[in-house]
C-alpha cells in the first residue's frame, strides 16, 4: 500500500523541494533513483508508513527536477549530491541513517563518505556505485539504459517500464502505473532529456573502504539493469558489509520486498 502521506515543501539551495516527514524517532533519509517517474512517493511510497511505525523518522524528498521539486539549472548527477547535502541542513538532520535506490545509492555513498553524522547506510541496486563488471553485465546496463532512456509519456509505457523494474507483476497496480506516469510527464519528462549528456560522477568505488559505519547492500537477482555480479564486487570493496540478494526480485527491491 502506497502511503498517503501528504508532504510538504522547503527552500534547499533556492530549489523549492518536496519532501515527505512520517513518523518520531531516529531519522532515516530516503533518496530515490535516476529512472523515469522516480520521486520518494514511488520508490519508497510501500516503505514509509511501515519504517515510521517502526519507530523512525522518515524522511524522503523529491531530487531536483523529479517528482514535485522544482527543476534546476544544472541537471547533473553532482549537482543533485550538493542538494543532497543541502537539504539535510535544510531540515536540521545531524545524525541519520541513509537509503538510497538506485542512482540515490550513489548519492547516498557521498554523503556517507563526506559527512560524520551518517550512523548506517542501506544501498539497493546501485548501477551507479557498483563497478561495471564483466562485458555481460555491461551489456546489461547498456540494454537498461536504452530502455529507461527512450521512454516516452503515456499510461502503456509507463506500465511496461514498471513491469521491467519490478519483477512481481502484482506490484504493478493501476494506482502505482498512474503516480509514477503522472511524475513522469511535463516538467518531469523535460529535466529527463536535459540529464542525458552530463557528466558522469566522479567514481568513489577506491573510497568505499573507508566507510566505517555499518552498511546494508540489497540487490535482486532478477534486475535486469545491474547484473548480481556487480553486487559482490561493491560488497567486497565496502569493509564489514552485509549483502542480501533476493531470488524473486527485480532493480526495486524495497518495492518487490516491502
Amino acid at each position: 500500500m502506497m502511503t498517503k502521506a501528504v508532504g510538504e515543501y522547503v527552500d534547499v539551495n533556492g530549489i523549492n523541494t518536496f519532501y515527505i516527514k512520517k513518523g518520531a524517532g531516529t531519522p532515516i533519509v530516503m533518496i530515490h533513483g535516476g529512472s523515469p517517474g522516480a520521486c520518494a512517493r514511488v520508490n519508497f511510497g510501500a516503505n514509509i508508513d511501515f519504517l515510521a511505525d517502526a519507530g523512525y523518522t522518515v524522511h524522503a524528498y523529491d531530487q531536483p527536477g523529479y517528482g514535485r521539486s522544482d527543476a534546476p539549472e544544472d541537471y547533473s548527477l553532482e549537482y543533485r549530491v550538493g542538494h543532497a547535502h543541502g537539504f539535510l541542513k535544510a531540515m536540521g538532520i545531524q545524525r541519520c541513517i541513509l537509503m538510497g535506490n538506485s542512482q540515490g545509492s550513489y548519492i547516498a555513498a557521498r554523503l556517507a563518505l563526506e559527512l560524520p553524522g551518517v550512523e548506517k547506510m542501506v544501498l539497493a541496486s546501485s548501477g551507479t556505485l557498483a563497478p561495471a563488471g564483466s562485458p555481460e553485465a555491461e551489456k546489461l546496463a547498456a540494454e537498461h539504459a536504452e530502455f529507461t532512456g527512450s521512454y516516452e509519456p503515456s499510461l502503456e509505457n509507463m506500465r511496461t517500464l514498471s513491469l521491467g523494474t519490478l519483477f512481481d507483476p502484482k506490484r504493478v497496480t493501476e494506482e502505482f502505473v498512474q503516480e509514477r506516469y503522472e511524475n513522469s510527464i511535463d516538467k518531469a519528462y523535460e529535466t529527463q532529456q536535459l540529464r542525458k549528456g552530463t557528466p558522469k560522477p566522479r567514481a568513489v568505488y577506491d573510497e568505499l573502504k573507508n566507510l566505517n559505519i555499518p552498511v546494508l547492500l540489497l540487490w535482486g537477482a532478477r534486475d535486469t539493469g545491474v547484473a548480481l555480479e556487480r553486487s559482490l564486487l561493491l560488497f567486497q570493496a565496502i569493509p564489514g558489509a552485509e549483502l542480501h540478494i533476493f531470488d524473486r526480485d527485480a532493480h526495486w527491491v524495497q518495492l518487490d520486498k516491502a
